[in-house]
């Protein structure tokens, strides 16, 4: 991934409040990541310099089609994660989030990679589905 930190953690946070409403607002990824309003206008602006969400973001904030893009290469390996820390060790669903998103931005993409493989080869063993065959 060639994104930074911070900038994965907002765009799962968007990606998510848009599964929930389409219109996502400011104030809403400050509650959904703990965060002032100021903190999340400061970000908006980077991603929209950076060309992942459109520079009006001041009623909703909407991912542009290369914003849609990182989302979905950082869910395509945060989703895997994510089924490890929750199905395999058994961590709680809040608690699974967390790590899924602590590793997706803190561990190299390599590393995410194996273990993404890693759970897609032990999902195929069990029969279930993983992320890329939904």
């Amino acid at each position: 991934m060639k994104h930074c930190a911070g900038h994965i953690k907002y765009l799962i946070a968007i990606k998510e409040l848009s599964d929930i409403d389409e219109y996502v607002r400011c104030v809403n990824i400050a509650r959904h990541l703990g965060v002032s309003r100021p903190s999340v206008s400061k970000m908006l602006r980077c991603l929209a310099n950076c060309g992942l969400v459109y520079e009006d973001y001041g009623n909703s904030v909407v991912l542009t089609p290369e914003g849609k893009a990182a989302v979905e290469e950082i869910f395509s390996t945060f989703t895997e994660t994510y089924i490890f820390f929750h199905k395999f060790l058994k961590i709680p669903h809040d608690q699974a989030h967390d790590h899924a998103v602590r590793f997706v931005t803190e561990y190299p993409q390599e590393t995410c990679e194996k273990l993404r493989g890693i759970v897609r080869r032990t999902l195929r063993r069990k029969g279930e589905k993983s992320s890329s065959d939904i």
